[in-house]
């Protein structure tokens, strides 16, 4: 519960109000930690609010008793001049790099070349997260100081930025020695700077380019109010000296008691750093580091793999600016420059019209680029990109390359401007832009070929009906020779009509009839995303489907009720009754569902107005599924009302861990969640499945 405060009369002594606040710091920062750190609050936003507001108020009428490791620090001072600068007292090195398992097996060799032949090597590995590396320092377990890296030698004062960032504490827990250099990675989360991205270009301000320059260039603005603003956060990797002070109490043999001691002192400690017994070992976790990569939740551009002992790493010593002792494993870069050749323009299912740069093609993110999104034409106008530009384009997993930003000292003289033209490249039909939408579409609704192709395709895509054989080039064909406009003609097609178009025969036409009568069986979810509704995205679906149940209960949903949904908000409503008012969209839902018998399920004597069996629980997926593909998983626990989720917390109800499960596994055997292999999961939706029957 929050504070409720006593009346303090004005003479009150100056211990007893000490007390007060002390007590008052100690509950926020503990509220602090459950919900940034531990995603676990245990009270509500309104109750935390309450009691920060009342620490407010006290520091505020005794700025006397003010300290510096009071959470109200957090909030930003004034801005300054400019930085000062800061000698590290020992180098923040760099470190040298390979890019294959024969490169890390070489640099093995020769730290064994260095080292006697009883010394024992085992190698502590960690994420090498892509952000900006700091110093913090610690005396008496108070933080009093941050600074960037710099040259190495010697770098900024950053320290009322970092004070700024909730992952970073205030103050140490426990007994920590009387000087403490922690060293380590401030970064940016991606889902954050994919929002505050999101938030720049709705108020017409520049994006950032990728998550790293986002934690730099928010650590270095000279007002700390700003920082504050910003999604960042922190890992430790390490720190500057292990010989600290005179306190024999804590003298560490090994980085990864460094590592233990710093979960103890209440530092952010990476959850996937892992002491390992061999080089084989290591080979494996980068390997799996890698596939991971695109699931992490921050962007990181290769692994870490360091000699434990800190013996064994006086003996290797350092060789230049680089320890021998450690190296990193690079991954391929996700960011490459490239020449914008030509634009195109796209039509989309809704009618949307898409820029498509047309580049030079580059190597980046594992594979060739030649296209990438431009979005609309307001990025296009903010990027002031010309036809013959260089630009900086980014690929991270299976995103869809972007052009992030214009090398304009590179710019030809004879750059061309990019407009958008009046009407549509498929249909010829005017292409209008909306009052407050960014947005320019074509007017010719399902009249325009590309909106029939281009609807059918998500209708049929994997995450909607998965109808296998119904390729793209397929259903050009269809559209093409007017065989189908709309999703529920694909079900009056006969094997006669299929057999005769190209590339198809008897066996192929057999096959595709039966793909599309087996798509009568799915789920709600599936079924509510395959209409291609504008803001309603795969976990939107899952969730409009676990409280509405029906078809019925959903067409009949207002903008108010719908709000009541998790994940939608005014705009996504708005949109779902946007497009069941129009009648032609309505009676094709009906279509489907009454007439051409689209269906799904329900646990058996469920109120269709009723919870999901799995409502209000949260599963966590990890590892590699053998039965089924990850999405078909997540789709069938979303089914059944569950909420799927990337990583593990408290709240976590289930984990379900497949072959080759890593961290996630770890931190839930760590928590205590229960946790399910892949045998038990199988018998867990066969159990549900053999429950379920039909209904509508």
């Amino acid at each position: 519960m929050a504070a409720q405060r006593m009346p303090v009369p004005e003479q009150a002594p100056r211990q007893e109000l000490e007390r007060e606040l002390a007590a008052l710091r100690d509950r926020v920062n503990y509220h602090r930690r459950r919900y940034f750190a531990l995603d676990d609050p245990e009270i509500s936003d309104a109750d935390f609010d309450e009691d920060f507001d009342l620490l407010v108020e006290l520091e505020r009428d005794h700025p006397e008793l003010v300290t510096p490791d009071s959470p109200t620090q957090r909030i930003g001072t004034t801005p300054a001049s400019k930085f000062a600068a800061v000698r590290h007292a020992t180098p923040m090195l760099s470190l040298d790099k390979c890019a294959s398992v024969a490169e890390l097996q070489a640099w093995e060799e020769r730290c064994r070349r260095l080292l006697d032949d009883g010394d024992e090597l085992r190698y502590f590995c960690e994420p090498k997260i892509d952000g900006v590396a700091v110093s913090l320092l610690y005396r008496n377990g108070t933080l009093v100081r941050g600074a960037t890296r710099g040259n190495g030698e010697s770098g900024e004062d950053i320290t009322a930025n970092v004070r700024t960032i909730d992952a970073i504490p205030l103050q140490l827990d426990g007994r920590a020695p009387p000087t403490l250099e922690v060293r380590g990675e401030i970064y940016m989360p991606i889902a954050d700077f994919l929002a505050f991205n999101e938030r720049m270009r709705q108020a017409g301000e520049r994006p950032i380019v990728n998550p790293r320059n986002g934690a730099a260039g928010s650590l270095r603005q000279l007002d700390p109010r700003i920082t504050a603003t910003r999604p960042l956060s922190m890992f430790c990797y390490s720190i500057g000296d292990h010989h600290i002070g005179d306190d024999a109490a804590w003298r560490p043999a090994r980085h990864s008691e460094v590592m233990r001691q710093f979960r103890d002192w209440r530092l952010p400690v990476n959850p996937r750093g892992q002491l390992l017994a061999d080089l084989d070992a290591c080979c494996r976790y980068v390997n799996a580091l890698l596939e991971e990569r695109d699931d992490l939740g921050y962007a990181i551009d290769g692994a870490v793999v360091k000699v434990d002992d800190f013996a064994l790493r006086d003996k290797l010593g350092q060789v230049t600016r680089k320890p021998r002792w450690a190296i990193a494993y690079k991954y391929p870069s996700e960011e490459a420059s490239t020449v914008l050749h030509d634009v195109d323009f796209q039509v989309g299912r809704t009618g949307a019209i898409t820029p498509v740069a047309k580049l030079a093609p580059v190597f980046v993110g594992g594979v060739t680029v030649s296209n990438a999104t431009l979005h609309n034409m307001d990025e296009v106008a903010r990027l002031d990109l010309h036809i013959g530009d260089t630009v900086l384009i980014r690929r991270a997993g299976d995103v869809i390359p972007q052009v992030m930003k214009v090398l304009e000292d590179k710019r030809p003289p004879d750059a061309g401007a990019i407009r958008m033209p009046a009407n549509c490249p498929v249909c010829a039909a005017p292409i209008v832009r909306v009052e407050d939408e960014v947005v320019a579409r074509c007017s010719g609704g399902l009249r325009c070929g590309a909106q029939q192709r281009e609807r059918l395709r998500h209708f049929a895509s994997r995450l909607a009906l998965d109808i296998e054989g119904l390729g793209d080039k397929l259903v050009d064909q269809l559209v093409s020779q007017a065989l189908v406009q709309d999703p529920a003609g694909l079900y009056a097609l006969t094997k006669e009509q299929l057999a005769g178009l190209e590339r198809m025969g008897a066996k192929s036409a057999d096959n595709l009839l039966a793909a599309l009568a087996g798509s009568k069986q799915t789920t709600f979810a599936r079924f509510i995303y395959a209409l291609g509704i504008r803001e309603v995205g795969e976990t939107t679906a899952a969730a409009l489907a676990a409280h509405h149940r029906t078809l019925g209960a959903l067409l009949a949903a207002d903008v108010e009720s719908l709000q009541l949904v998790e994940d939608v908000g005014p705009i996504v409503a708005a949109r779902l009754v946007e497009f069941f008012a129009n009648d032609a969209n309505r009676q094709l839902a009906k279509t489907l569902h009454e007439d051409i018998g689209i269906s799904w399920e329900l646990p058996e004597g469920t109120d269709a107005a009723g919870p999901p069996p799995l409502a209000g629980q949260t599963w966590v997926l990890t590892g590699t599924l053998a039965a089924m593909p990850r999405n078909e998983a997540k789709a069938r626990l979303q089914g059944l009302g569950a909420k799927v989720a990337g990583s593990v917390s408290k709240k976590t109800t289930q984990v379900v861990a497949a072959a080759g499960a890593g961290s996630k596994l770890e931190h839930a055997q760590a928590l205590s969640v229960p946790i399910m292999d892949e045998d038990a999961f199988v018998v867990f939706l066969q159990e549900h499945q053999e429950q379920l029957q039909t209904t509508g």
